[in-house]
């Protein structure tokens, strides 16, 4: 069931990543956020009832929740137009958690290729938190793309392997991507430097009239 909500991740995050790029209208976009926020809370509270008490499978689904509410709460904050900074903080709080969990799946779990995935994650809601929590609209062509991509990245392309059975060779799938994420998250860069520059220049007169 958590590989099934792990598909319908990747789908939020290439279409959020879409969103951010300009192509999904927000209020759509809003909508399959709940949705899919509601998937990722009613997920982990199955697993966590039918866990039987086992503390691993707890700790396992216990994640999920960070990014239900994530989802749930983006869905709210688009629908009813609420300012960004809450769930802009909130994605700073992710990024630490998610830190933590990929402790977890390389030293407790001996899953690398999520240990991997965890610090993708941990790396996208921080830069949620720039973004949203600390309004630097500069980088919204860049979060946008690092969004969209890591939805297939580190959800769709993952759970199609693991729910048709062929997600195999933990060490090397868990080298690969964290080649993949290294070389094309830092290529896209200085690909969206002209798109950081014109954000900059557009909040540079509206900065002078507020101090004005």
């Amino acid at each position: 069931m958590g590989n099934v909500g792990l598909l319908f991740v990747g789908a939020v995050l290439f279409i959020n990543g879409l969103l951010l790029l300009g192509k999904v209208d927000a209020r759509s976009g809003a909508v399959f956020n709940l949705f899919v926020g509601a998937l990722q809370v009613l997920t982990p509270t199955y697993l966590v009832f039918i866990a039987a008490g086992d503390p691993n499978k707890i700790l396992a689904a216990s994640g999920i929740y960070l990014f239900g509410f994530t989802y749930l709460y983006v869905g709210v904050g688009l629908l009813a137009g609420l300012d960004s900074t809450g769930v802009g903080y909130y994605s700073l709080f992710v990024a630490i958690v998610a830190l933590g969990y990929s402790f977890v799946s390389f030293r407790l779990f001996k899953d690398y290729p999520f240990g991997v995935i965890w610090l993708y994650w941990a790396f996208l809601w921080f830069l949620f938190f720039l973004l949203l929590g600390l309004k630097m609209n500069g980088l919204t062509t860049y979060v946008g793309w690092v969004t969209a991509i890591e939805g297939w990245v580190t959800g769709v392309i993952p759970a199609a392997l693991l729910l048709s059975g062929y997600w195999k060779h933990p060490v090397e799938t868990a080298i690969a991507l964290a080649v993949f994420g290294a070389v094309v998250f830092a290529a896209l860069w200085p690909l969206t430097r002209k798109q950081r520059q014109a954000a900059q220049a557009a909040a540079a007169p509206e900065s002078a009239g507020a101090s004005s």
